[in-house]
């Protein structure tokens, strides 16, 4: 029947829930039969329950509009047919519960018989304790169109499916695909345990998907794998690929092989059937002896991902994976490029998001951009509201110690590194983490601590040769040992890396250029280069996106040259990789990370040091200073506490304007050479 609006009386009912309750008392049955139909979810005008529209039609009762208006007029009512003000959760409070739910039921069943979708109602009779399966199943449908799309949304939906009696085991895979698509790994582990040790569980592959994703995230990539050995290859069906990434991952290629041969297809042509299938296929195919090969198969795959803007269970998304390739082949900003579309695209869902920003930060570091790492790494603690999954929160400690290596502060590489050291007792070794056990590597061979990553490390190695040495995942770990054998002073841990880096060089272009810069770094420790050849390493490294090491290079040669000349070369061709040192402090420039090398930037030569600003016994200092000698050393040469020589250079220091220890270097050295007539 249709509603017409009552001229209003201006009455508004009490805030009190109470007092509206006495109000309601006062009114007729009929009228408060009338209001708690509309509280419970029918609406006017449309159906009414069958029992007060059968009250009206026999005339037991009043006309519905002469309800409708008395409800107006006592301020219970609006005029468009919603209760006002605390009506109906007075309403919901007074009335028993049996008679509200009889309602509910009731109203249901005219939505069912209609062929109409409950639609938000759903939701709000499952939070009122509405236990019904036809609301069950029509919150559990809602839930599955979400779950790819909008899973915090799913997870939301499947919850209330459960409140309205849906079955939990049932629900299991997709709840917990929901939970670990939002970050909430402890949720999507508990569900998953439970479906997998139940008998014939539902839904079988998908939680196996969730549950290798889940172990992914929390850094164990080699139990990702077991899982899917657990449910054995003729169950995998669409699976197959991710069981790929994983068993490549955890350095079982035959495994890999097994689950995803080579001629595999996709199982159907749409976007993410064949986004998955080129994700398997790009990372067998960077396990190749061309290094080249895999990067633009999996860039597809990310780009396909991305338009199909679903979020799927995986132990890694092609995203992240192509950002990983394009940094192991020394292309760090096409990294860059690839994980911010990939996070824009929300590709893997939200706990996707902080890894693929992490990696932004690694690219930006790589390309000696501090500040937008240090941004990235912001953004991706801010990602979700769930704490880093251990396998993130290990790649954002090994870039804080990264950060604070190429800072050149010392106090915060030490603080970092703590951090890094609790963070790696919550991971494991795999493919996919080789450039943070790289970084890592470095900095333990400056601060003397080798022996805290050496077990991993033996399994970064195991783990490579078990995959046949791939080049391109082999050559960033090679040089990270590299540059560790050259501080700690060891020509023997240095060779078979320097070796490795010369036979890939007829493949690999970022070969060719690490080799060139071992080769140079080693004459440079030796006393015996050309400044020609040091440059070239150095601004290899700058074109194989690796400008900071290119200036520790040059800059650590300036320190060593012979000839003025060479030393203003090599300065200037620091000053161009790093142009921006004067402002950030970056890193000093030797293998030894401050100890024995200048910093590349810090030197004005318009206006150079000059000696007349130390006194004669600073000199004699400095001189020490540059020999390489260290406190106690310079104490027992010329008769002086350590404390004093530390006194001494922290004036010197001061007098020349260093920012640290190795731009005090390079000053001393300019300032004592105009100090000797023969300098010139």
């Amino acid at each position: 029947m249709p509603h017409r609006a009552a001229p209003q009386t201006g009455l508004t009912p009490p805030a009190n829930p109470q007092l509206v309750a006495a109000q309601l008392h006062g009114e007729t049955a009929a009228v408060r039969e009338l209001l708690l139909a509309l509280a419970v979810g029918f609406t006017l005008p449309g159906p009414l329950p069958q029992d007060l529209e059968r009250k009206v039609s026999d005339g037991q009762v009043e006309s519905l509009e002469a309800l409708v208006a008395a409800a107006e007029s006592a301020g219970l009512l609006n005029a468009d047919g919603t209760l006002a003000g605390t009506v109906h959760q007075a309403l919901m409070t007074s009335t028993p519960a049996p008679r509200i739910q009889a309602l509910q039921r009731e109203l249901v069943g005219r939505f069912a018989a209609d062929g109409r979708p409950l639609g938000e109602l759903a939701r709000e009779l499952a939070r009122s304790g509405l236990a019904d399966r036809r609301v069950a199943a029509e919150l559990e449908k809602a839930g599955d169109r979400a779950l790819e799309h909008n899973p915090g949304l799913a997870a939301q939906l499947y919850d209330e499916a459960l409140l309205a009696g849906a079955d939990e085991l049932a629900t299991a895979a997709r709840r917990a695909q929901a939970a670990s698509a939002t970050g909430d790994l402890d949720a999507a582990g508990r569900i998953i345990d439970g479906l997998l040790t139940s008998p014939n569980p539902p839904d079988l592959r998908l939680g196996v998907d969730v549950a290798a994703a889940v172990w992914a995230q929390r850094g164990m990539l080699a139990r990702a794998a077991d899982v899917y050995n657990w449910l054995g290859p003729a169950r995998l069906g669409p699976s197959g690929p991710a069981a790929a990434v994983a068993m490549v991952g955890s350095g079982n290629r035959a495994g890999a092989d097994a689950v995803f041969p080579a001629d595999s297809a996709a199982g159907s042509p749409t976007l993410l059937a064949v986004a998955q299938t080129q994700t398997a296929r790009g990372i067998v195919e960077s396990l190749s002896g061309d290094p080249h090969q895999g990067l633009p198969t999996l860039i597809h795959a990310s780009d396909m991902l991305n338009a199909s803007g679903a979020a799927l269970p995986v132990p890694e998304t092609p995203g992240a994976l192509a950002a990983l390739v394009a940094l192991h082949s020394g292309e760090p900003h096409l990294a860059e490029t690839i994980a911010r579309a990939a996070a824009a695209a929300s590709q893997g869902g939200d706990s996707a998001k902080p890894r693929l920003f992490l990696l932004q930060a690694w690219s930006s570091m790589q390309q000696d951009n501090p500040d937008e790492a240090r941004l990235a790494i912001n953004e991706a603690s801010k990602a979700n509201h769930w704490p880093l999954v251990p396998r993130d929160e290990f790649l954002r400690a090994a870039l804080e110690v990264g950060l604070a290596r190429r800072s050149g502060e010392v106090h915060d590489l030490v603080m970092a590194w703590e951090r890094a050291r609790e963070a790696m007792l919550h991971t494991t070794v795999d493919l996919y983490s080789l450039l943070p056990w790289g970084e890592l590597m470095i900095t333990a061979a400056r601060l003397r601590e080798i022996r805290r990553v050496a077990h991993y490390l033996d399994e970064a190695w195991k783990l490579l040769r078990d995959l046949g040495e791939p080049p391109l995942w082999s050559l960033p770990l090679h040089w990270a040992a590299v540059q560790a054998a050259l501080l700690n002073e060891s020509p023997g841990d240095l060779a078979p890396h320097a070796a490795a880096l010369a036979r890939a060089a007829d493949q690999s272009h970022l070969a060719t250029r690490l080799a060139a810069a071992g080769k140079a770094w080693v004459s440079v420790l030796a006393g015996k280069f050309q400044a020609a050849e040091v440059e070239a390493a150095a601004r290899g490294l700058n074109a194989v996106g690796m400008p900071w090491e290119g200036a520790r290079l040059a800059g650590h040669a300036a320190a060593r040259a012979d000839e003025r000349r060479d030393m203003m070369r090599l300065l200037s061709c620091a000053r161009d990789l790093h142009p921006q040192g004067n402002s950030s402090g970056p890193g000093p420039s030797s293998p030894s990370e401050g100890r024995n090398g200048p910093h590349t930037d810090q030197v004005n030569t318009a206006g150079q040091p000059d000696a007349s600003l130390l006194s004669e016994r600073e000199k004699e200092v400095a001189r020490l200073v540059l020999e390489g000698k260290t406190y106690r050393e310079i104490g027992e040469t010329i008769y002086i506490s350590p404390r004093t020589a530390e006194h001494h250079i922290a004036r010197m220091r001061r007098r020349l304007g260093a920012e640290n220890r190795s731009d005090l270097l390079i000053r001393l050295r300019i300032a004592l050479g105009s100090d000797d007539p023969q300098s010139e």
